[in-house]
């Protein structure tokens, strides 16, 4: 059998420099497409025709996502040891499996399974994934192969949520399953596109003696700058749950602007994303510009948290509540796309080499945490605090923001980092 590795040498420095980033690419459209058919039809689906209560939904969620926000620095640490290719092609398929397995869900306790199965191989998917793209481009330009997956997966959602909105409206059981089928094939597909890329050259062994390493990657917990960095970004990926869940209660229940405000703010950000993303990441080539795009987005946060709670004034119209919103809703995707930029160079250049599946699996967490826990804490903040609780979480974001420079350039430093640890 020919060697398919890359030789360090050969490794692309740019999208048309070999055909890996390219195959990223098409995975990610792969699956995306599905995943957006999913997300928009998964909890009526769950509701209506499987007959779960929205309580056991959310608690199934709330819990399966808890646990693969665990799962990510083991299958991270296996994708280091094993190789970032086949690990990322096996969890391509055990997510697959997993919507699979949504089929034939017909109780809690088989729901509560399942998600957990999805979440926790949707994690460490991830974290393989990163380390795949680790080995296979060039520092240089990852954050612009990420800036390219992360607008190829919002035009994927954007479609898929389109076709499951078809679902929605036939609201036929074969509808749904049609939808989960398609979901699991785009994972098959993403799993076979993975599988044929280039096997990166191992990275060769980080300073820290074999004796003291962890084989499920639990020696990223010993790095504490970098465990600084990670709640960090956790803190500023409370935007996540902001814009698909606080704003929707917020303009429905605390504004005058209409309901189809809503939809309309989640198409502005979906197409922004998609059209700006690159472009906005071209100025983050190295730990200091990262830093600074994070510290920009935090800033620029804060001052959408600020613009929202204007629209709680009395007496603002249907009219001018709807252009605030719009006017906080631009700052709120300029922020994100900054922040994750920044994130993306971060997460991954201060990540040993050899372990880039293990610390991409713990920086990742972030995701699930915010998905876990956003919800209750914007929610409180916002929906039961009103315009200071606008303020007091525009406050977190800049703050947060802020510190990460002096976290970054602490986690870059060469001598708590690498100093050798003495056996014991």
């Amino acid at each position: 059998m020919a060697n398919t590795s890359l030789p360090p040498e050969h490794i692309g420095d740019g999208l048309g420099a070999t055909r890996a980033p390219r195959a990223l690419l098409l995975a990610q459209g792969s699956n995306s497409v599905g995943d957006g058919a999913f997300y928009v039809t998964s909890a009526l689906y769950f509701t209506e025709i499987v007959g779960l209560s929205a309580a056991q939904v959310g608690a199934g969620l709330a819990v399966a996502w808890a646990v693969g926000s665990t799962a990510g620095v083991p299958l991270g640490a296996l994708a280091d040891r094993r190789g970032p290719r086949g690990t990322s092609a096996l969890l391509a398929l055990v997510t697959a499996l997993a919507v699979g397995a949504f089929l034939l869900v017909g109780s809690f306790p088989a729901f509560l399974a399942a998600a957990t199965l999805y979440a926790s191989a949707q994690t460490g998917l991830a974290a393989a994934r990163q380390a795949l793209l680790a080995g296979l481009v060039a520092p240089a330009a990852r954050t612009a192969v990420l800036a390219r997956l992360q607008a190829v997966l919002n035009a994927g959602l954007a479609v898929g949520a389109a076709l499951g909105g078809i679902a929605l409206h036939a609201g036929t059981r074969g509808a749904y399953l049609t939808v989960f089928a398609l979901d699991a094939l785009g994972f098959l597909l993403c799993a076979l596109l993975l599988a044929r890329l280039p096997a990166p050259v191992p990275a060769a062994a980080g300073p820290v003696p074999e004796s003291r390493r962890s084989g499920w990657g639990a020696d990223v917990l010993r790095d504490r700058p970098y465990v600084l960095l990670t709640l960090l970004n956790a803190v500023m990926l409370l935007r996540m749950p902001v814009l698909s869940l606080a704003l929707p209660l917020w303009i429905t229940q605390r504004t005058a602007a209409p309901g189809w405000t809503v939809s309309a703010l989640f198409v502005l950000n979906t197409v922004a994303v998609t059209l700006f993303q690159v472009r906005a990441a071209r100025s983050v080539t190295g730990t200091d510009t990262a830093a600074r795009a994070v510290r920009e987005a935090g800033a620029v946060m804060g001052a959408a948290c600020a613009v929202f709670a204007v629209t709680a004034l009395p007496g603002l119209g249907a009219g001018p509540a709807v252009l605030v919103l719009v006017l906080g809703s631009v700052l709120l995707v300029a922020a994100e796309m900054r922040h994750s930029a920044g994130s993306w160079q971060l997460g991954l250049g201060l990540a040993p080499a050899d372990r880039v599946g293990a610390y991409q699996g713990f920086y990742g967490a972030g995701v699930p945490v915010a998905r876990t826990l956003g919800p209750l804490v914007v929610t409180t903040l916002l929906v039961g605090g009103g315009p200071a609780g606008w303020l007091l979480l525009g406050g977190v974001f800049a703050a947060a923001g802020a510190a990460t420079g002096p976290a970054a350039r602490r986690a870059a430093r060469p001598a708590p980092r690498t100093a050798p640890v003495p056996a014991p």
